[in-house]
């Protein structure tokens, strides 16, 4: 082998093997597609069995409460005309995929006619759709697990309990992480578009039954959306108003837009401040 070769095979990673102790503990891809079917399965797949039992039993209870509560009759909420063979992949249950096909098997649209929903139809369905959601999160840290090796740069807790922290209140990965203007003013103007859509909306916005899929976007706001809802929510209305649809899309572009907050919580717990061309530390 010429000896001009050397330097160059010198400056080549290690090979990816049984010794290399950098060597990631399996596929993201992989990860990501067991704990989709089967909550915490990803976390088992990579050695970490304690907490994939425990985001198995969270997240499965989360959704098996909230069948027993609707008695499965989630997608009856859609009117004959929106029902499909993919309408259910379109909620946030999907984040659940394994339980969603499931009850898409078992229950699916119904017997066929109109039938009166449980009393806690609504509170079923918000216990489902947090099971999807939550499993996100939790399919978010398998494939963290298997793509990184070395720890998170970022400052505050883990990028998915960063993420999930802004899913509950917006904002709040970010205060967590020490950025509390940021995280601040993100509450403030999430929030205040979310009220705005309410008021325009009268309150119509606050119903999955009445708005099937712009409540999934509106879902996504955490807290307000839901402390709102159960107080102010499924409103009767007898009159029309001027600006409902207004309203019901401020409230999912309210929602939609915390989507962008929770990834930037992600981001910044997973690479920290990010320098700049200049040296400065963009935030």
């Amino acid at each position: 082998m010429p000896s001009r070769d050397l330097p160059y095979l010198a400056s080549l990673p290690p090979p990816m093997s049984a010794s290399n102790p950098n060597r990631p503990p399996g596929s993201p891809a992989v990860a990501l597609l067991l704990g989709w079917f089967l909550p915490g399965a990803g976390h088992v797949y990579l050695g970490r069995l304690r907490t994939g039992l425990m985001a198995f039993v969270v997240v499965e209870a989360l959704y098996a409460l909230g069948l027993y509560f609707s008695g499965g009759m989630f997608l009856e909420y859609l009117p004959p005309e929106m029902r499909g063979s993919y309408a259910g992949l379109l909620t946030p249950e999907v984040g659940n995929l394994g339980a969603l096909l499931v009850q898409m098997s078992h229950y699916g649209y119904g017997i066929g006619y109109p039938r009166p929903f449980p009393p806690l139809m609504d509170l079923g369905t918000t216990l489902t759709a947090t099971s999807g959601v939550l499993n996100l999160l939790v399919l978010s840290s398998a494939h963290l697990g298997a793509r990184r090796t070395q720890p998170c740069l970022g400052p505050g807790p883990s990028p998915s309990i960063a993420a999930g922290a802004s899913l509950i209140l917006p904002g709040l990965g970010q205060y967590l992480q020490g950025r509390r203007g940021r995280g601040i003013l993100i509450a403030l103007l999430l929030v205040s578009l979310f009220t705005v859509g309410c008021c325009m909306g009268d309150g119509s916005n606050l119903d999955r039954q009445r708005h099937f899929y712009y409540w999934a976007g509106q879902f996504m706001l955490g807290l307000p959306a839901l402390v709102t809802e159960f107080a102010f929510g499924h409103p009767r209305l007898s009159f029309e108003i001027a600006y409902a649809d207004a309203g019901v899309v401020l409230g999912c572009v309210a929602g939609m837009l915390n989507v962008l907050v929770m990834l930037d919580a992600f981001h910044y717990a997973e690479h920290g401040p990010e320098t700049g061309k200049g040296g400065g530390h963009t935030t």
